[in-house]
């Protein structure tokens, strides 16, 4: 083998990465998503529940009084609703969550009527013949632009059953690249997230540990992290995982420390939220024992559901781990293999280790 050649990371179930990137599923909008959540929670959990925006809770039970850990990755994605139809069958389109608008045209899409029908149309783009230099530099706001069904009127769109607000997602298909390591997919943000929460506890089964682990799928996170406020509210945990992606500065356009492959990401901050101290000494500790490479992110402009988690009733002991991500919020997005692998090491390695010693340990760490 050349000693350039990449280890290629295998135990990991792509068939349940596959279903969880191609389920449709816009803030408000996570149903289709939340029944392949539910599908696979159901063999690693004792109980499951939702709050009632639709965000799903799997319990996986220790003692009687142990630990309350959740972890929360959020199921929605950056998408779109229909704003209108015009007499010609155009479908104008409202985003939901942030887009750029580079990444959008010739784009295919997938309309989702509330009968659950799927209809696919494209994007609509101009050719640049006849353009001007200051058009084509111009970036064309999401709002402004509009899908293609293929159709010659209003009336043949509407008889497809498609209704102002029905819900629009990139269609995309899930796909091993070149390198065995690289998976590419839509909505890794935050489907990744989710998919680490059931991971860890499939890797904790016939494992006896003191805490009870809620693995969460939470709603409507691209628009303001509401589905973490009401699922913490009824877990009430003692300790919180928020896990979410974060941008891949890997790129000839995008350069920077965290790149795909590099590992566990522990974020130190971002906008929203601080990461506990007690917390993230721990899961240093944990990688440094497990031989897991450790990387650090600040984010100055965004946040995660830790954002929310953290400030709920007298403060949660919080913090967020990072799956590095190329081309967040676009239709189709990258993911490395043993990024995915490490962080589900690490949480697993901590739920089997928390109990109530541990837990007054990291609550006195800030007094």
């Amino acid at each position: 083998m050349s000693k350039n050649k990449e280890v290629t990371y295998h135990n990991i179930d792509l068939q349940m990465l596959k279903e969880l990137s191609e389920a449709d599923g816009i803030s408000g909008c996570e149903k289709e998503v939340s029944r392949v959540v539910k599908k696979y929670l159901n063999n690693y959990i004792d109980e499951i529940s939702y709050d009632n925006l639709g965000s799903i809770i799997g319990l996986k039970k220790g003692k009687p009084n142990g630990p309350k850990i959740m972890i929360a990755g959020h199921m929605d994605e950056v998408g779109f609703v229909v704003r209108d139809i015009d007499s010609n069958g155009y479908i104008k389109i409202l985003p939901v969550g942030g887009w750029w608008g580079h990444v959008l045209p010739s784009q295919e899409m997938t309309i989702t009527t509330s009968a659950g029908k799927k209809i696919n149309g494209i994007v609509g783009s101009r050719a640049p013949h006849g353009m001007s230099n200051s058009e084509k530099e111009k970036v064309i706001k999401p709002i402004d632009l509009f899908i293609d069904l293929g159709v010659a009127t209003k009336e043949e769109a509407e008889d497809l059953g498609i209704q102002i607000g029905d819900m629009i997602t990139p269609n995309v298909n899930f796909s091993i690249m070149n390198n065995q390591n690289y998976l590419l997919g839509k909505a890794w943000d935050d489907r990744i997230g989710i998919a680490v929460g059931i991971d860890v506890l499939k890797k904790l089964q016939n494992i006896e540990h003191d805490a009870n682990i809620y693995v969460v799928g939470t709603v409507q996170e691209e628009v303001g992290l509401r589905g973490a406020r009401t699922s913490t509210q009824i877990i009430k945990p003692d300790i919180a995982f928020a896990l979410d992606v974060t941008t891949a500065k890997d790129t000839p356009v995008d350069k920077g420390e965290i790149k795909l492959g590099c590992g566990v990401i522990l974020s130190v901050l971002d906008s929203t939220a601080l990461a506990h101290r007690g917390l993230i000494e721990k899961i240093e500790e944990i990688c440094k024992e497990l031989k897991l490479d450790i990387n650090y992110d600040l984010m100055t402009a965004g946040g995660t559901d830790s954002g929310i988690i953290h400030k709920t009733f007298d403060g949660i002991i919080t913090m967020t781990l990072s799956i590095p991500t190329r081309y967040m919020h676009s239709p189709r997005l990258i993911i490395h293999c043993k990024d995915y692998i490490q962080t589900v090491e690490v949480i697993t390695e901590f739920c089997k280790r928390v109990n109530s010693e541990l837990l007054r340990e990291m609550k006195t760490t800030n007094r």
